[in-house]
């Protein structure tokens, strides 16, 4: 099965502890890296997750609170240090934009590398980058500030031929590709052997819904409904619970239920608040309701 999955770098929330980083992933996907939040010591991160510089071509910004997006500006510095050549594409709600120029233009003056910003209408859900492999788009949430989360989306693989076929028939490689894409073959005689018989089912492709900071949407489960992995903030438990209405946050109870609600098929945590010294407590009011729950930690890998 090709790589998906996914390396957390910083899972706590804007209060700095020596136990978190502020919010940062990486998600790999066929070799391809692209980070999600970029909290402060992220690079650090990188290097410590023994992850390449140089394969980071995508980074996706949620929102413009500090522990998402302090760690961009000195990331991209370190990368001109190391003689970057590639463009890297930075994506944001388009408030970064001037931000994020006027930072390059004050640190970063004398660039190896573009860097090439695309503004991100948080309030829609749409695609915004798009490969051979892969597709990403934004999820619209409800913060005190302009704030989407993204969904990673597999495209589905092409099957993979059965080797007892080829030899079978004696089935050259130039036909191969063919067959992948749902042709028969043709035998000498004229009998069409079936695309059905020559081939395996590929696996179902994958998906990642990344929901960063958010109070709680209930209609949120129908945009993600059925991703394979969904990381939610879970940044209070039940007993501060009015912290959470107040700061636009959600419990870890009311992850669970989008969670539930959603049919994903398991539901990490994150993004803690530095009044919990164990983050169990959150673990289990998320499994009263979603029992495929975990917590993530720094430099945690999932596959997704």
């Amino acid at each position: 099965m090709e790589t998906f999955r996914l390396h957390i770098l910083g899972c706590g929330s804007a209060l700095p502890t020596l136990h978190h980083y502020p919010t940062a992933q990486v998600v790999d996907c066929r070799g391809k890296l692209f980070m999600i939040d970029c909290g402060e010591g992220a690079q650090l991160q990188m290097r410590r997750a023994g992850l390449s510089f140089n394969k980071l071509g995508h980074i996706f910004i949620s929102h413009l609170h500090g522990d998402h997006c302090f760690g961009l500006i000195g990331m991209l510095s370190t990368f001109c240090l190391l003689g970057r050549t590639s463009c890297m594409h930075v994506y944001g709600e388009p408030a970064l934009g001037p931000l994020l120029r006027s930072m390059l233009n004050a640190f970063c003056s004398n660039m190896s590398y573009d860097v090439e910003f695309h503004p991100v209408d948080t309030t829609k859900q749409c695609i915004i980058y798009e490969d051979r492999s892969l597709t990403v788009e934004t999820i619209p949430l409800n913060h005190r500030m302009p704030c989407c989360g993204y969904l990673f989306r597999e495209k589905p693989l092409l099957p993979h031929i059965r080797r007892d076929m080829i030899e079978c028939y004696d089935i050259p490689v130039s036909q191969i590709q063919n067959i992948k894409n749902g042709q028969g073959y043709e035998l000498p005689d004229g009998t069409v052997v079936p695309h059905e018989r020559l081939v395996v089912p590929a696996s179902a492709p994958r998906s990642y819904a990344f929901v960063s900071d958010t109070k709680y949407l209930p209609s949120l489960a129908a945009r993600i409904e059925g991703v394979t992995t969904l990381y939610h903030e879970t940044t209070y438990g039940d007993d501060n619970q009015l912290m959470a209405e107040k700061y636009h946050h959600s419990t870890a109870r009311q992850a669970a239920q989008v969670a539930r609600d959603a049919k994903v098929g398991k539901l990490l945590m994150g993004h803690y608040s530095s009044r919990y010294d164990d983050e169990n407590i959150l673990l289990c009011q998320a499994r009263e309701v979603f029992p495929d729950a975990i917590l993530t930690y720094e430099l945690d890998i999932i596959d997704l």
